[in-house]
Order: C-alpha cells, then structure tokens, then sequence
C-alpha cells in the first residue's frame, strides 16, 4: 500500500510539474511551435517520445552544445540534436572565479528552470559543483550559470530563443518523465588525441592537467555511450 501511496505522489508531482511549467506564456508557446517538430526528431531516430532521459554535452571550441536521448528501458544513448551557440565568453579552461567571465567545464545537472528569463527561457546549472568548490576561488567562484536564449553571455551558454525552446521543452519532459537529475558536461573542445595534443601546446600545465582528468569522462561516453555515476575525489578530481 504504501509503494502504491509513494507512486501516486511521484505521479501527481512530475505532473504538476509539467502543468506548472505551461502556466508561462513562454512555455506555452515553446510547446506549441516545437513540440511537434521535436516529436518528428524522435521519429527519425525510432525512438520513444514517452519516458525519455536526456543528457546534455557543450564543446567550447566548437561552439556546439549536442543533446542525447535514450529510453528508460535502454542504457544507451543516441545523439538527438546538435545547435550552435550564438555567442561565446572567456577562453578555453574551466571557471574559477566570479568575474572571470569563464564558461564552466566539469561534470554538471540542470537544477533550475526558469520561464521568466531574461534571457527568454533558461536552464541552469549546478555550478559550482563538488570539484568546483575545491578548485576554485574560496569566497567568489562565481554562480547562476545557465543554458539560455537572447545571444549574449559572460560566461553562460547561449542560444537562439528559437533553439532554446526545443532544448527547454526537452528538458521539461525528461524532468516531468521523472529524472530528476539531467546531466550536462561540458568541455575545453571535443577531446580526441590529435584536439588534446594540440592543447597540450597551447595551455599551461595546470589546465592541461584539469582536462586529462575530464577527458576520463569524455572517453568513457565516447567509447560506450553509456553514462557512468561520477564522484569527486578529495582533491578536486573527478573519477568513477
């Protein structure tokens, strides 16, 4: 009885959620413009538009933030869509403290939805995460880092209102499908060996160092398509 109580409740919230998400104008527009297009993409790639996780890659380099789907059935993911930014901030190598005007890199989860932008429709990010707050400047690292619209930035990723409405209605409906947790890594650039040498060249020590331990992560995904749990050693690292 009580699982049955505990179901009900997962159910009613996920669906309020959703619910009270289409309360914003926004929103309802976003869905009402993408929807359908986004469901065409799914198609595409025979996979189930019910009960879908997704997770979320942004490469700095490129300028490309690509969207990956699997279904709750599957451990695989497949890759969905691919956008652009529409503008960029900083250089190349994570955070590290407020002002620096940085694009994070690390191992991060959407935590925030905001409707109401300022930035049309924006999605935020956990930063700073666990390894962040050891790494990164004690009293200011920095914060309120978001995937949003409206094409400008110090030190967030934008895109176009248009392509952050697919991106916003994808996310409400992973989170409303119940996962509570939507991933979001972020990279220097896509980090094969001939990227990774030629970084080596460029950047000093210390952030190369940073990236050979992010490229464990970037790997691991490349290789398997499968995410693995990660966790933050007490150095800052992060490992399996």
């Amino acid at each position: 009885m009580g699982k049955i109580v505990i179901g009900l409740l997962l159910m009613l919230t996920t669906a309020t959620f959703k619910e009270n998400q289409l309360n914003y104008p926004r929103v309802r527009s976003a869905y009402e413009e993408k929807e359908a297009v986004i469901k065409s993409y799914f198609a595409r790639k025979e996979i189930s538009y019910k009960n879908f996780q997704l997770f979320i890659r942004a490469f700095k380099k490129e300028q490309l933030l690509e969207v990956w789907v699997k279904e709750a059935t599957s451990d695989h993911y497949i890759l969905l869509r691919t956008y652009n930014f529409c503008a960029t901030s900083g250089d190349l190598g994570p955070k590290r403290k407020e002002g620096d005007l940085q694009i994070p890199e690390g191992v991060y989860t959407i935590n925030h939805f905001n409707p109401q932008s300022n930035f049309y429709l924006s999605l935020g990010i956990d930063y700073p995460n666990a390894s962040d707050k050891l790494l990164s400047d004690p009293v200011h690292p920095g914060g309120e880092i978001y995937l949003h619209g409206n094409c400008v930035t110090i030190g967030c990723i934008p895109l176009t209102d248009d392509k952050i409405k697919e991106i916003y209605v994808l996310a409400v409906e992973a989170r409303s499908n119940g996962q509570e947790k939507i991933p979001v890594h972020i990279f220097p650039a896509r980090l094969s060996p001939g990227e990774f040498t030629l970084l080596q060249k460029e950047y000093p020590l210390s952030t190369v160092t940073f990236w050979e331990n992010l490229k464990m992560v970037y790997d691991d995904f490349e290789s398997t398509k499968k995410l693995k749990r990660v966790r933050v050693k007490a150095n800052g690292e992060y490992a399996f």
